[in-house]
């Protein structure tokens, strides 16, 4: 800066509602990912992860994701072939559910599958 001259002011770039939505929208399409969309917009992804969670700019899937079925393994001994425990009834043994949030739900003994299923629901919510 040279002597006498006043500092400028550093301008921030507004982003319209509809900008916003449509740069959400953008991390939704397969294969884009957050820091890509961030790259071509030429701002910080952390501003769009903020954007996801606002429901106004937010995709509707992206807000209102239903549940998805994930892929386990199974350790230990294995089920008889063609008997699947009926959800209503008690299951023995172990089960350990990882969440997306890292938190880890481990279950031992005898449980009741719909009670831990509910159990799941309430968890799963953001």
């Amino acid at each position: 800066m040279l002597p006498g001259s006043m500092p400028r002011r550093r301008r921030y770039r507004h982003w319209s509602a509809e900008e916003k939505r449509s740069i959400c929208r953008e991390t939704r399409a397969p294969g884009v990912s957050v820091a890509q969309a961030a790259r071509r917009h030429a701002l910080n992804a952390n501003l769009i992860f903020e954007w996801l969670k606002d429901r106004r700019f937010a995709p509707a899937d992206a807000v209102e994701a239903a549940p998805v079925f994930l892929p386990i393994e199974i350790h230990g001994a294995e089920a008889p072939a063609g008997r699947i425990a009926s959800p209503a009834h008690d299951v023995h043994g172990r089960v350990e559910i990882v969440l997306a949030t890292a938190h880890r739900l481990i279950v031992e003994g005898p449980f009741d599958a719909d009670a831990l299923a509910k159990l799941l629901t309430v968890l799963a919510r953001p």
